[in-house]
Parts: structure tokens; sequence; C-alpha cells
């Protein structure tokens, strides 16, 4: 799981500067902080503005259809950004992550179709599992990370709604104090390969583990897309944690490039929902760029550093020579 102490790192790196606030003893209200944080002063980004808007009158997320049966459920009001997909077949619907748990994102998927939902997370870290104990089935990668996850915290909830993580107002009726991730069960445990045929539609599980051991995308082969998780993203990319391993990470990413001909869109789960297929190739580049010690090195935070090359970053654990 990802702890408060960096959640606070990534807000900061998104937008190069460091907020230099203290997360400990923070009393969070429904209302909004007094001082808005400066990761949310450029909000909303100008991406979107090429994206079919639904569902506008949601207080919590923002609704984009990106192309035909495939809708960005995007989370602004929350540093991490966080955006869920929800993929319609004729026969059911697929969630790929279910966000923070913050507001209702069953009541947002029962607006955008009538068809039963079923549950993928892209990894289990809090800020993509929320929502999972709404649904009834839920798919899980075969990993004793994934069972861990799915035990919910407190903690890590909690560190998601601390003053400086929000952006305006917290859902009416949302009780900060009681925020937690919640419990949720598997309903499928599966592996690399499987596939999901919604009815008009199938998706295929591509096990990507790096960035965590069950991290995982979908391809949509058929209409060329690709849902990356937090494999890609654009925004500085966490390659620092215990659980995260930086050879299956640059393995992961060149698989996902040798794809790149026969994709039309990449989709990520942070900050900006769409990408070209020629940022695959450019990710494998840069990341080994960065693991031969090209690229400039930023410290950043406690114990990590910010490694930049050809537009890409990654945030990754200092070396001794960094931490000095």
């Amino acid at each position: 799981m990802i702890t408060g102490m960096e959640k606070f790192a990534k807000a900061a790196v998104n937008l190069g500067f460091i907020l230099g606030l203290s997360l400990a003893g923070a009393v969070v209200h429904a209302q909004a902080p007094a001082q808005v944080p400066e990761w949310c002063r450029p909000l909303p980004r100008p991406e979107y503005k090429s994206l079919q808007r639904v569902l506008p009158d949601d207080p919590w997320f923002e609704v984009y259809k990106v192309v035909p049966g495939v809708f960005a459920i995007y989370e602004p009001h929350q540093a991490e950004e966080v955006i869920s997909y929800l993929i319609v077949g004729n026969k059911q619907a697929m969630l790929f992550d279910t966000g923070m748990g913050i507001s209702d994102i069953r009541k947002v998927t029962t607006k955008l179709t009538s068809r039963p939902v079923v549950v993928l997370n892209s990894h289990t870290h809090d800020d993509h599992v929320g929502g999972n104990w709404q649904f009834t089935f839920i798919y899980g990668m075969d990993a004793d990370f994934t069972r861990k996850n799915g035990k919910g915290s407190r903690e890590d909830a909690q560190a998601e709604i601390a003053p400086d993580q929000l952006c305006g107002d917290l859902p009416k009726g949302f009780n900060p104090k009681t925020y937690v991730t919640k419990p949720w069960r598997i309903s499928h445990f599966i592996n690399d390969g499987f596939k999901v045929n919604l009815g008009g539609r199938t998706l295929e599980v591509l096990s990507t583990p790096g960035h965590t051991p069950d991290a995982i995308c979908l391809l949509d082969r058929a209409n060329g897309l690709l849902f990356t998780g937090d494999t890609y993203y654009p925004a500085p990319i966490w390659l620092f944690r215990p659980e995260t391993d930086l050879d299956a990470y640059v393995n992961s990413v060149k698989r996902l490039a040798a794809l790149a001909p026969e994709l039309k869109l990449v989709l990520g789960a942070h900050n900006i929902p769409v990408a070209e297929p020629s940022v695959l190739p450019r990710l494998v580049a840069a990341i080994q760029a960065v693991r031969s010690g090209q690229g400039a090195v930023k410290p950043e935070g406690e114990s990590k550093a910010i490694h930049t090359h050809d537009g890409f970053h990654f945030l990754l654990a200092a070396s001794k020579k960094e931490k000095n």
C-alpha cells in the first residue's frame, strides 16, 4: 500500500515542487481546506477539452466518453487524480479499477449502463480498489499481494484525505472519520492471458509486474485499446516501493511496446486518460537510459529521487550517492 508521505510526494512531484507541509496530526473536515493546494491550482487539465463529458452534475467524479463503449471515470478532487474505466459490452461491462472509495462509483456505473458490471483491478494499491466492496463479482490476480490488500486499510485511506491531498469539497454525506479502504472478496482468481468476453468485446489480461507484483494491463485487441494502469501514465511513475521490481518493470514495458503497432490508444490510470501508442517504445528507451545512469536526477522527499529522460519521469529509491 502507499503511505501518506509517499502520497504527498507524488502530489508535489507532479508539478515539480515540494509543498513542505506535514501530514502528521492533520485534522480533516468535510469542507474544503482553507488553503488551496498547489497541485490543484492548474486544474482542469486542458487535455480533457477534446473529450466528451457525460454526467456533468456529479459533484466528485468527472466522466468522459473516450471512445464508444469506454468511459473514463476521473477523480480530479484528490491528488492522485485516479482514473477508472468502465468498458461496456453487449452482455456485461467491466470496471477496470474502482478508485478511491470516497464517492459512490457504483452509482455512476448504473447511470452509464444497465448491464451487469464485473470488477478487475490494474493492481491493488488503495487508490485503485476503494469501491471494490460495492460490487458482487471481482476478478483478482492469483498473487499474495492481491490477497493481502483485499483485507483493506484504514491508515492508507486516511492519508488520502489529508488537507494537502484534496481539491475542493468532499462529497456531501462523506464522513472522514470513518473513511477506510474496505475489505473485498475476490470471486475468481486469474492469471496472465485470461480473457473476459463482455459480448461483442473481449478483454485480455496482460500480467505486467514491476510497479507491483500483481500489476496488469488490459488489452482490447479488436479495438486497439490498451489500458495500462500504473505501468504507464503521463506523470512521474512510482517505482520506489518495496513491492517494486525494476527488472520486471523493464520486461513488462518491453512487452507493451511490442504491441504499439496494433494499438490506437493507450489509457493510463492517472491524470490524463489518453496517449498515443508511440509513447510505449519511448517509455522503454527512457527507463533503460535511466537505469544506465543517463538523464537528470533530483532528490525528492526522503530516500527518493526523480529521474528524467526524454520527457518521462520516474520516482525511484535514492542511491547512497543521491541520498548524500
